[in-house]
């Protein structure tokens, strides 16, 4: 079985979720402190950490990135029935 672990920012609106992305590219914010400090999710807490999961385990639409996107890049904005997400793929097996 596949496994994987990422973390996430979890935010409302895909404006914002776009706004986030292109500042952690430019430097300007890291993904954790953005996470930190807009995160919807708890694990905002933690820098967006979600640590170690399985595939089937999260929304399909989450799901579908973590497991076939490239590791160590910010993909989003992904939609889901949550909100926007930015997703960093830090492990995949």
């Amino acid at each position: 079985m596949k496994t994987a672990s990422a973390r996430h920012i979890l935010v409302k609106d895909e404006v914002l979720c776009n706004e986030l992305k292109k500042k952690i590219s430019t430097g300007e914010i890291t993904f954790e402190q953005a996470a930190r400090e807009y995160s919807l999710c708890p694990s905002g807490a933690r820098g967006g950490a979600l640590g170690s999961f399985s595939q089937g385990q999260m929304v399909p639409e989450f799901d579908k990135v973590v497991f076939s996107d490239e590791v160590g890049v910010v993909h989003g904005p992904v939609k889901t029935q949550f909100g926007y997400h930015l997703i960093e793929i830090t492990n995949r097996s």
